[in-house]
């Protein structure tokens, strides 16, 4: 069994969200969910259903916010690392960089049927 969804019967029927600070326990939780390493794309958007530090593939797309929601939204569960908390960068492309990750994720976390952060190792459903 992989997820809630999938308990249900519901498979395909929506894209769960997991976000968390560096650290958190994102990935050991998507895992205990029933995904695989092979199940899991390292920052990128290819064929497997889970995609892990989705923030670096947003940093490395920079596109409108929207067509970033809707290629996203597509997989069965999005892993982001939370980026807006703690120093302000002074550099002002990092500063927007770190914008367009939240809102994304405030987008993603609207769409998604589940939304799961991850503090210490313990997951919070919020959604």
């Amino acid at each position: 069994m992989r997820h809630t969804l999938f308990a249900q019967g519901k498979r395909g029927e929506g894209m769960i969200l997991v976000v968390g600070p560096l650290g958190a326990g994102k990935l050991d939780y998507v895992k205990s969910l029933g995904y695989e390493d092979a199940d899991i794309a390292p920052g990128v958007l290819d064929e497997r259903p889970v995609i892990n530090d989705a923030q670096n593939w947003i940093w490395a797309e920079n596109g409108a916010c929207q067509e970033l929601v809707a290629r996203l939204s597509r997989k069965e569960v999005v892993i982001c690392r939370e980026v807006g908390s703690g120093l302000i960068p002074m550099d002002a492309e990092e500063t927007a960089k770190r914008r367009l990750v939240g809102h994304v994720c405030n987008c993603l976390a609207q769409e998604a049927v589940e939304v799961v952060r991850l503090i210490c190792g313990i997951p919070q459903r919020i959604k």
